[in-house]
């Protein structure tokens, strides 16, 4: 008999997903580790890991994996809401079929998830869904609008969830990583890109500085957070919220700021006056033009 049965979304190699796979597995469970591609998630040590191909952003996709471990285990006893894709870029630049790919992965795969398993769990009166957001959710930082938007909705739902599931003795976790050693970045790194006609393009290497925030020494490391994290979600009683990961607690903290004063305060930080070189042809385009007027 295995200690738990679960199922975890967005197992890439080298993410957060694939670390909590494992170490749930290290820890007697038995889990379904599900990401879009199956040769993504190459490289378990554990024999209890099984893969699924999963698209959170398809009904019948998650429908039918949720179906398939029922059917092969009787139950599910965790969900980890762990598939993201990351989206930043000053709000206005980020192309509309990326917003909603953004929103269809962070947030609603949560809810389309939620209807398929949650009624299996109210039947048996036991199980936990843990929803893995971000700490940019609740404090936001300048060129994280929409992935920002995607996490606080999650926030939003996950507290919604932990009282309607109260009756039914099913546990609602919210987690908020702050800085986590991950390959998502890296690959979000390589595909950002502004308009070539972006208001906002003298602030492309403090955008690329922004988004390499969470990989930089502070970062925790994978296993170190997944560690954490299962240890805490397999508890008789887990914990309702979690925050962890470098620089959480400083965003955390800096969430009781007055308001006004805080999102201008995280201007200075991430954006800020464009760089001098930027400004002064701007300036010269500026004078030139008056010169031109008069």
């Amino acid at each position: 008999m295995y200690e738990k049965i679960v199922l975890v979304t967005g197992c890439s190699q080298g993410g957060i997903g694939f670390a909590l796979c494992e170490e749930f597995a290290s820890r007697g469970c038995k889990v379904y580790a599900t990401a879009r591609r199956i040769e993504a998630m190459e490289g378990f040590k554990h024999d209890s890991i099984e893969r699924l191909q999963l698209d959170v952003t398809l009904d019948e996709n998650v429908a039918d994996v949720v179906k398939c471990i029922i059917k092969n285990e009787g139950r599910i006893d965790i969900v980890v809401n762990n598939a993201g894709v990351m989206c930043h870029g000053p709000v206005i630049d980020v192309d509309m079929d990326h917003v909603h790919t953004t929103f269809e992965t962070n947030t609603l795969s949560i809810i389309r998830m939620s209807k398929e398993v949650i009624p299996y769990m109210a039947a048996r009166r036991s199980g936990t869904i843990v929803n893995i957001s971000s700490i940019i959710g609740e404090t936001h930082t300048p060129f994280s609008g929409v992935y920002a938007a995607t996490k606080s909705s999650v926030k939003a739902l996950s507290e919604v969830l932990y009282m309607e599931c109260l009756p039914f003795n099913v546990n609602v976790v919210y987690i908020a990583p702050g800085a986590v050693k991950s390959n998502v970045v890296a690959n979000h790194l390589r595909i950002l890109d502004l308009p070539s006609d972006s208001i906002y393009s003298p602030w492309r290497e403090r955008i690329l500085r922004r988004i390499e925030l969470s990989q930089g020494a502070a970062s925790m490391p994978t296993e170190l957070f997944a560690e954490k994290v299962v240890r805490a979600v397999l508890k008789d009683t887990p914990p309702r919220y979690m925050v962890l990961g470098g620089h959480a607690r400083w965003f955390s903290f800096l969430g009781r700021w007055p308001r006004g004063y805080l999102l201008r305060y995280l201007w200075r930080t991430h954006g800020g006056d464009p760089p001098q070189e930027h400004k002064l042809a701007a300036d010269s385009a500026r004078q030139s033009g008056e010169s031109t007027v008069h």
